[in-house]
């Protein structure tokens, strides 16, 4: 299924509402397709339990990332270009750090902390959760990465903040990866193979939803109708499951009549 970039959204920079608790500012813009829009809720929901509310204003960040794109030229582009321009501000407060996610930095991680020392961190898709850890090695003068693709992430467990959100449509991620292979596309190699999330995280994000007055979801996954639950662990290992989990095991289909189901009056789409 083919993956919808919205020009309009490119480089939105994002905001939650802020937290009295919180002291430090994150500055957080999004390229790319909607999962990559989805994974920066999700930074965002990591980063607010650690201290940061997010800014529109850049020179007011503390914490700037840009979450990329590689699948087309120009989208690199356009992102080199804004790190030219978070350096510049870098100049005048040094104690900003400038970091990198997603597809371009599982890529790109040698050139931008090692040749071109333009970042300070670099975070691959399925390291999210590691950013807390990954800014401490910066405070202490380290170049911070992870770009380790995993199995298992989904993300499942996280509760993503919705993020200039209208508070009536939402982005639900429930898979993760690609198996293909397509000889034009670095998705499989950027952000792993495979793998789909529980289907009662799922279910509990649309309850969630629901509750706060959302009326409509779109299901979101790089093959997101390929879904497949079989306990965990890639899709491409299913071959190898038990009878058990081969019997149990819950398709897109299945899930999609789970949503309709349990939530008849909210809108449904996938992508």
């Amino acid at each position: 299924m083919e993956k919808i970039i919205e020009e309009s959204k490119q480089g939105e920079s994002l905001v939650l509402e802020n937290k009295p608790e919180n002291t430090k500012k994150l500055f957080i813009e999004s390229y790319g397709c909607a999962m990559n829009f989805s994974d920066s809720e999700v930074v965002a929901s990591i980063l607010s339990i650690n201290g940061y509310n997010t800014t529109q204003t850049l020179e007011d960040a503390d914490l700037v990332l840009v979450n990329t794109c590689s699948i087309r030229d120009k989208a690199e582009q356009t992102i080199r270009k804004r790190l030219e321009k978070y350096n510049a501000v870098k100049r005048i407060n040094p104690k900003m750090k400038v970091g990198v996610l997603g597809c371009m930095a599982e890529r790109l991680k040698s050139q931008f902390l090692e040749e071109e020392k333009i970042v300070d961190l670099v975070v691959g898709p399925d390291a999210y959760k590691d950013l807390p850890n990954l800014l401490a090695e910066v405070e202490d003068g380290r170049d911070a990465i992870n770009v380790v693709l995993s199995k298992e992430e989904t993300y499942g467990d996280i509760s993503p903040v919705r993020l200039m959100s209208n508070g009536i449509t939402a982005l639900v991620s429930i898979t993760r990866g690609c198996d293909n292979m397509c000889t034009f596309c670095v998705v499989p190699f950027t952000r792993g193979r495979e793998r789909s999330r529980e289907p009662q995280s799922i279910m509990k994000e649309i309850q969630d939803l629901w509750d706060k007055g959302f009326k409509e979801i779109t299901l979101l996954g790089q093959n997101v109708d390929s879904y497949l639950w079989y306990g965990g662990g890639l899709k491409k290992d299913f071959v190898n499951a038990s009878d058990m989990q081969k019997a149990t095991a819950v398709d897109f289909d299945q899930l999609l009549e789970m949503v309709a189901v349990s939530f008849p009056k909210m809108r449904i789409r996938f992508s």
